[in-house]
């Protein structure tokens, strides 16, 4: 039997189908349009699922669609009925929009499906499971636990903002419930939004910010104790009350309420490109401090509620890793799973997993591997036909390895020499994180590689960290680290003994001596705290990488390398050769690697490509 699901219509469009309840195939709709963070239907990544299987919609035992739209646009119109007559201007543009993506979504669903292919729409079973639902099967069910606490965090699905459920074997039992507008999601996409980032894709970028902030300053504890007596009254279990007289995001247009922030903080809205001062660097410790405090609050009452040892975890907030690495080091749970797709994206997956053991009641499976997630490499993979064609299209000299040790061995060496290389294999990466198969990768002992990755090849802020990818077998000689971190959503700590000793006003130096003062003998993976975020690398799930990594270890003898996401600022992560070799081109990359084939830029015919994608600068 298999089961489609899809998730849409708001950001991060995605599909993902099981066969038997494997997980066969999940893509994101960025990928294929080109456009990021792809809000419209995933036409192209649920075709792209459909062919992996060999199968069309009539085969399909349900398409499962992430969230009740119904209990959305009741939320939506007790919203602004609560909050009138404030929003009515927002009201009345909206309603439209409304009445065709919630009210009547069903429809637009079974119009959208004509576009993936011919189906009988008196056959087909759409299903529609609660959007917190949805997160929480999709990092229970791929878990290797048959009993686990599990906790969803995110802005807001239709009216839950943050759920405590118990899975046991096959079922997920919903025991508690935050509720709308009260939600940690929207406080942190609320200081994203104060802070000159993009709502719903800079959060992250807020999150690479925080450590920039003097943990010893008045300032940061005077914005720490505004923010929990002004603007969220926290619970001891981790619940929140947000004052709406701070915030727009309820019936408005903007997250926040400008002019009442700028007098609480005595601080203006940072606009987006302007310069990042130190007060905004504060502010950014400050509530990404109070985010922490809230996880490990909640998470303590999901295991007293549920008494499980084991806890899975989903929904944007559990991809703000250093939380997740607050949360592991308070050994609250013994085992902590965190789905890889953890935003919306993640909700396509949870939705076919839930009408597999859920609605159709069929058993769990288990793993001898870390998960059932097939290292989350669940994406399009091409092949040398098709990598030969763009050699042909592009006229585009090249070396083809037959060996794949020598073709590590050369990229490795490539590597030590300070070269930077797009590495391309396999299948791609189902999630935000790039895992070794649409990867730049670099020599992370080079103390000038952050900058210029972020400068010439990124092109991005010079604040963003970049994360190491080490061997699994290797991790302890470089990171304070207690368990296996394969989608990089865990902080690690670099080891005391390969930090370099910081001068006592360290944390009073202006931001751009800060960044570029050399912290351990791995500064280009080294954030200012001593933190990573890390990714440790298994033979068993990517035995390419995990070849070229113990190659590069031979020539440096270090075990770890850069690993930074295959796209710049503002495009989604390449998916094809062909967006690849584009990309290679357009930055200052200087190798390129697609499976066996090796492009060496200098060789390369000069050109400069226009952009295929849509650019959103978040």
């Amino acid at each position: 039997m298999y089961i489609l699901g899809i998730s849409a219509f708001y950001h991060d469009s995605a599909a993902a189908i099981l066969k038997d309840g494997e997980i066969i195939a999940a893509a994101h709709e960025e990928r294929f349009t080109r456009k990021k963070h792809d809000a419209n239907f995933p036409v192209q990544a649920a075709k792209f699922c459909l062919e992996q299987c060999g199968k069309t919609l009539d085969d399909m035992e349900a398409v499962v669609f992430y969230d009740k739209p119904f209990l959305k646009f009741e939320r939506l119109l007790e919203t602004y009925y609560g909050f009138a007559p404030k929003g009515v201007r927002s009201f009345i543009t909206s309603m439209p929009v409304w009445m065709k993506e919630k009210l009547f979504l069903k429809k637009l669903i079974f119009d959208e499906l004509k576009e993936v292919g011919k189906y009988d729409t008196k056959k087909l079973k759409l299903l529609f499971p609660e959007h917190h639902l949805s997160h929480a099967a999709s990092a229970y069910y791929p878990s290797n636990y048959k009993d686990a606490a599990i906790l969803t965090i995110d802005g807001v699905g239709e009216w839950s903002t943050a759920s405590i459920c118990h899975g046991q074997e096959n079922k997920i039992t919903i025991l508690k419930e935050l509720h709308f507008p009260h939600s940690v999601g929207l406080l942190y996409s609320a200081f994203t939004y104060y802070l000159g980032f993009r709502v719903n894709s800079g959060e992250y970028k807020l999150m690479g910010l925080a450590p920039y902030g003097n943990p010893n300053s008045e300032r940061v504890k005077k914005y720490y104790n505004t923010i929990v007596s002004e603007l969220a009254d926290i619970k001891d279990d981790g619940s929140v009350w947000l004052n709406q007289k701070y915030f727009n995001y309820a019936v408005g247009l903007t997250m926040a309420n400008d002019a009442a922030w700028e007098k609480l903080f005595d601080l203006k809205k940072r606009e987006p490109e302007a310069e990042t001062t130190q007060a905004y660097c504060d502010l950014g410790l400050a509530i990404q401090q109070v985010t922490e405090d809230i996880v490990i609050k909640m998470a303590r009452h999901a295991k007293a509620l549920t008494g499980s040892e084991n806890l899975c975890m989903a929904g944007g907030v559990a991809l703000n890793c250093v939380a997740n690495g607050k949360l592991l080091k308070e050994n609250i749970f013994k085992n902590i799973y965190i789905q890889p797709a953890a935003g919306d994206a993640g909700g396509a997956l949870g939705a076919a997993l839930s009408g597999w053991h859920i609605y159709l009641d069929k058993p769990r499976t288990y793993s001898s591997s870390y998960d059932l997630m097939k290292g989350a490499y669940l994406g399009p993979e091409y092949f040398d036909h098709e990598v030969e064609f763009v050699t042909k299209k592009y006229d585009a000299p090249h070396t083809y390895f037959e060996d794949a040790d020598e073709l590590c061995n050369a990229v490795a060496r490539l590597m030590s020499e300070g070269n930077v290389v797009g590495w391309v294999q396999g299948k791609a990466e189902w999630g935000p994180r790039s895992l070794g198969n649409r990867s730049i990768l670099a020599d992370p002992r080079n103390t000038e590689m952050q900058k210029r990755l972020n400068l010439k090849i990124k092109y991005r802020e010079s604040f963003r960290p970049f994360a190491p990818a080490v061997l699994e077998e290797d991790v302890d000689e470089y990171f304070d680290l207690q368990q296996q971190s394969p989608y990089m959503l865990l902080i690690g700590e670099v080891k005391k003994e390969l930090r370099e000793h910081l001068p006592s006003n360290y944390h009073d130096l202006p931001l751009k001596e800060k960044l570029y003062y050399t912290r351990s003998t791995l500064p280009a993976i080294t954030h200012l705290d001593f933190s990573a975020r890390v990714q440790t690398v298994s033979k068993e799930t990517n035995p390419r990488f995990h070849k070229l990594i113990t190659a590069f270890k031979e020539f440096t003898g270090v075990g770890v390398v850069v690993n930074t996401s295959y796209n710049v600022r503002g495009e989604p992560i390449v998916n094809t050769p062909d967006d690849a070799y584009r990309c290679f081109i357009n930055t200052e990359m200087d190798y390129l690697v697609v499976g066996n084939y090796l492009f060496d830029k200098t060789k390369q015919p000069p050109r400069k490509f226009e952009n295929t994608y849509s650019a959103v600068l978040d």
